[in-house]
């Protein structure tokens, strides 16, 4: 009864804890409306994303005492539609020796009898990375309110035999259950300066052995955190449980290094446990990524009830960490998508779970047919800081393409160089977003066209260097090169709008741009909206269409 009076005094705590009113500053512009945070303090990695008995279980990485790094725990919400959600105690504390300095990130897996088992990587005594165990208590509580720790933990640790870097080991995968009987599953791990996923393996979920050789390495690439492994149809838009393998299916390896999350696509060879890339590596350099923007430590898990692969993601504060301190938060979690392989079978394609389309309201049609070069209109009748638009753009001349110079093979660098308000010949044409209604604020979203000799560029930037008349942080701009031919197909973009943050998604989720902005004077009912195109082209619009967006219940 003591036991549970303490349990049952603790979980009040948390509650509160989460649900407390900021304190710090009450004045929040910043603060979305419906992308996932707490009520308060630092929140990072999207952890151990699941769904169990029809609800959705989002864990993530939080300091419960303040707005900055550190005393990392896992904070615990669910949902019943990844769009709104509810908080919950905080489901894994800081109590054993194997994670008294910090429960850091991992994943959860379903076990064939439907039991979910979550693995993370503890902090312990000495400052040493290994991984843990941890259970539900009560599996007929849907919400999985308590966890439990193994007594076998930390399941993993570096030995003085295995020679694995004590600080570099960290963020277990999901499980995968193999045809000889044994689970599999990867950790992050650097060796010198090669980045490897470490591979384990286990008959009974508690008893790991590492394997002889790594799942995958590469020379030179630094640490890789976070990683990630899961087949994917090469047949259809499906997602495939992360045990899939066979015919129809290709297997993704991704990991968080260089403030990106970079994947290769390739062949899991089962008998040899091996990954082996198609093409490409995992690397600095690496060219395919889920997104081009502010975008890390991201998480995939299968929604079995859907059958579809979502995708979390963590997205952090552009500002200075004394900023976000007076605000008392910092972080927030991209909408969900769904992710999947392109049809090409040379890359993955990103969308927002249509959930997120019940908080449309308001729907505006644009009469709007074609954009002169150096025209710009607004969008009206939508509230421009909590918005969802789709626009599409056709183009029927190619006469005043810009050619691509050889040298120009970075997509942000040609953006830089390029920025949103310079004239081209076909583009830049795109979104102005969280404007002011003068446009002497606002961060522009949009398309350039080249011609490399053999074929048609099309490249995608978001330009934050006027996000904010007056207030000093981090402005980049971001580029990715869009994989579509634009003599036969629409050039797409969808932008979620939500106060400091703006998704973007082109060529229908073959290129993805996140980024953080905090305008000045574009707040609320100061923030407009306007396409534009500053190309000497016309430019023909064949769809455009915004909403604005309702407020989820987020905690």
């Amino acid at each position: 009864m003591a036991y549970f009076l303490n349990w049952l005094i603790i979980c009040v705590i948390s509650v509160l804890e989460m649900q407390t009113t900021l304190q710090v500053n009450p004045n929040q512009p910043y603060r979305t409306a419906y992308h996932f945070q707490p009520p308060k303090n630092w929140m990072n990695d999207p952890n151990g994303p699941m769904i169990y008995n029809g609800i959705y279980h989002l864990f993530y990485q939080y300091n419960p005492e303040g707005a900055g790094w550190g005393n990392i725990v896992w904070a615990h919400s669910t949902s019943k539609d990844l769009v709104n959600w509810e908080p919950h105690p905080i489901a894994i504390h800081r109590t054993n020796e194997s994670d008294i300095n910090g429960c850091w990130s991992g994943s959860a897996t379903i076990l064939p009898q439907g039991k979910p088992v979550i693995l993370y990587t503890g902090i312990n005594s000495q400052n040493q990375q290994v991984q843990n165990l941890a259970i539900p208590k009560n599996l007929s509580d849907p919400h999985l309110i308590e966890w439990i720790k193994s007594p076998y933990n930390p399941l993993m640790a570096p030995t003085d035999e295995n020679k694995i870097d004590a600080s570099s080991f960290r963020d277990p995968t999901t499980a995968w259950l193999g045809h000889d009987g044994r689970w599999r599953v990867i950790i992050g791990n650097k060796m010198g300066h090669d980045g490897r996923a470490v591979l384990y393996t286990s008959r009974d979920f508690i008893h790991w052995s590492q394997a002889e050789h790594p799942l995958f390495s590469n020379k030179d690439s630094g640490m890789w955190e976070c990683p990630d492994f899961f087949p994917v149809s090469t047949r259809s838009a499906d997602g495939v449980d992360t045990s899939g393998v066979g015919e129809g299916l290709k297997h993704v390896l991704k990991a968080s290094l260089n403030d990106a999350d970079s994947y290769v696509i390739g062949t899991y060879n089962i008998e040899k446990d091996v990954f082996v890339p198609e093409k490409g590596s995992l690397g600095l350099d690496s060219e395919l990524k889920y997104d081009h923007g502010k975008f890390y430590a991201s998480k995939t898990f299968f929604d079995s009830s859907t059958k579809r692969r979502i995708l979390w993601g963590w997205i952090n504060e552009s500002t200075d960490a004394a900023t976000y301190q007076l605000k008392g938060w910092s972080g927030l979690q991209a909408i969900p998508r769904k992710i999947w392989l392109d049809k090409t079978g040379n890359q993955l394609v990103q969308w927002p779970v249509e959930e997120i389309e019940k908080l449309r309201t308001s729907k505006v049609i644009s009469r709007l047919t074609e954009l002169k070069g150096g025209s710009v209109h607004e969008i009206s009748n939508v509230t421009a800081s909590q918005a969802d638009v789709e626009i599409s753009f056709e183009i029927s001349t190619f006469e005043n393409v810009e050619e691509l110079d050889p040298s120009w093979t970075s997509p942000q660098a040609i953006c830089g160089q390029k920025g949103g308000p310079t004239k081209g010949g076909l583009g830049p044409f795109g979104l102005l977003v969280l404007a002011s209604k003068d446009i002497q604020e606002y961060t522009a979203v949009y398309f350039r066209v080249y011609n490399n000799e053999t074929k048609y560029v099309v490249l995608m930037c978001s330009d934050q260097t006027r996000s904010s008349l007056h207030l000093d942080y981090d402005k980049p701009i971001y580029g990715a090169f869009v994989d579509l031919d634009p003599m036969k197909e629409k050039l797409s973009l969808r932008t979620l709008i939500d106060r400091s943050i703006l998704e973007s998604f082109g060529g229908e989720g073959k290129a993805c741009i996140t980024a953080r902005v905090y305008p000045s004077v574009a707040i609320d009912k100061g923030a407009h909206m306007y396409v534009f195109n500053n190309g000497s082209s016309n430019i023909k619009v064949s769809e455009l269409v915004a909403w604005s967006m309702k407020t989820a219940q987020i905690n």
